[in-house]
């Protein structure tokens, strides 16, 4: 029985890598499937393509840095203004279609920067335009029906006509505009400060906005003619908030209530005061990283990695005969493994993060010589290979945890506190060092299960 669930262990395992190995590089999976849907005449699917991520070093890209001027800003607001400014441009440079954008803010001897990095971004000038510009908050109210109905009947008139074809239509400018929301005169100039408050009653959270005195005239006016229906709230084009107008209200002080978190009542607050207290931003560093550049960067890497991993390979055949082959098969796992999460989770690989990747791969090896190190002492005091086996991982288990769990320590720390190169290298060491006790404790010690009361067992010279 013991047998038989050793054995069904070791097919999930073999099934996981296959999936693993599959996920990683399925253009050989797809092949087959060509051949088999052209052969039998079958329709069967493609296995699910997912791409790495590559970072700004190893696609290319752009990597800005702006200085921020925020002597116009009490110094207990400048965090918030910048954590305000930060979310503007993830919104902006996401307009750009850039995966995974890194957008931070630093503070250095009373000095704000804001650090930019665009992987595959091919038009760094339209990049260093658009996030340059200020923040732009304006609030717009709501269209009549009838408004409404006119612009979607003309956007209905002009659909799949070209440009030309458009221009003929009579009032074709009226399709472009929102057919829900009309400009006002109330933008982000007239906001003096927007500020997280709670309701007395039941403890929600609030906005509380105030507006300076030019503004609570235009407010005033507009929520009396607006009285039950929506002021939006866009930032940039982009609304962030459909408050419903209740009262109108006068004094230039209001609040918008409704059913927010804490965490989303204080990213609108960053995102209002942005729009309210502009932040203007000087460009003092720009560097370009072409493609080939970060191809070359990919190709070194992955060399690197391969020559790396065949040496490991080599090294615990010559040292640790069979055991070292099973180690090795299970090290073949493992990278299939950690690649398969790295699309999965999904990791932005940089030069930094392959580094980790390839550093943990010698963690994952470190724990099967400690296994293989005890199970040899335990073949000199005459012990058979189940009890040895057992032994060995259970008196290696206490240095493989506590090695491993100061390591992984040490990479929280890190990704906790450095800077985006350096998190992606502490995320995939993390991966890694996760996974290889996996590989050791689990993968390996099934592989060598298979081999309990076996011929095999009793060849000594295999074994140790």
């Amino acid at each position: 029985m013991q047998k038989k669930r050793v054995y069904i262990i070791l097919f999930s395992i073999l099934f996981l890598a296959f999936f693993a190995a599959t996920l990683t590089y399925p253009n050989y999976f797809n092949r087959g499937v060509d051949f088999l849907n052209g052969k039998l005449k079958l329709s069967l699917p493609y296995f699910w393509q997912v791409p790495f991520r590559l970072g700004l070093d190893l696609q290319g890209g752009v990597h800005l840095i702006y200085e921020a001027d925020l002597l116009n800003i009490e110094k207990d607001e400048r965090s918030s203004a910048m954590s305000g400014l930060r979310d503007i441009i993830e919104r902006r440079v996401n307009l750009f279609g850039v995966q995974e954008p890194i957008v931070q803010t630093q503070e250095s001897g009373g000095r704000y920067r804001l650090i930019v990095e665009l992987a595959g971004i091919r038009d760094p000038a339209q990049a260093i335009k658009m996030i340059g510009q200020t923040p732009f908050l304006e609030f717009k109210e709501e269209r009549t029906k009838e408004e409404s109905q006119k612009i979607l009947d003309k956007q209905e008139e002009i659909k799949g006509k070209s440009l030309e074809e458009m221009k003929k239509v009579e009032n074709w400018q009226l399709a472009l505009e929102d057919p829900y929301f009309k400009p006002t005169p109330l933008t982000g100039k007239y906001l003096k400060k927007a500020t997280l408050g709670f309701d007395q009653n039941t403890g929600e959270p609030l906005i509380l906005l105030k507006y300076n005195g030019e503004g609570a005239k235009i407010f005033k006016d507009l929520t009396s003619k607006n009285i039950g229906k929506i002021l939006a709230i866009y930032i940039d084009g982009a609304a962030i908030s459909a408050p419903r107008i209740q009262e109108e209200i006068s004094g230039g002080n209001a609040q918008i209530s409704g059913d927010f978190t804490i965490e989303e009542a204080k990213k609108l607050v960053r995102n209002l005061n942005s729009g309210a207290l502009p932040v203007p931003i000087k460009l003092i560093s720009q560097q370009s990283i072409g493609p080939t550049l970060g191809a070359i960067s990919l190709d070194r890497s992955l060399k690197a990695g391969i020559w790396g991993l065949l040496l490991v390979v080599l090294f615990m055949i010559i040292f640790y005969r069979f055991p070292g082959f099973l180690a090795s098969l299970s090290l073949a796992i493992y990278v299939v493994l950690i690649l398969s999460l790295f699309k999965l989770i999904p990791v932005t690989l940089t030069l930094a993060g392959i580094g980790g990747f390839i550093l943990s791969i010698g963690m994952a090896v470190d724990a099967n010589v400690l296994i293989f190190s005890r199970m040899r002492e335990e073949f000199k005091k005459r012990k058979v290979f189940s009890i040895s086996l057992e032994e060995g991982f259970r008196r290696s288990w206490p240095s493989i945890r506590d090695g491993n769990m100061t390591t992984l320590i040490v990479a929280l720390i890190l990704f906790w506190f450095g800077t985006s190169f350096i998190k992606g290298f502490a995320l995939t060491l993390s991966i890694g060092i996760l996974v290889s006790v996996f590989s050791a404790v689990f993968i390996t010690r099934n592989f060598l299960r298979v081999f309990v009361g076996t011929k095999l067992e009793k060849w000594q010279w295999l074994w140790s």
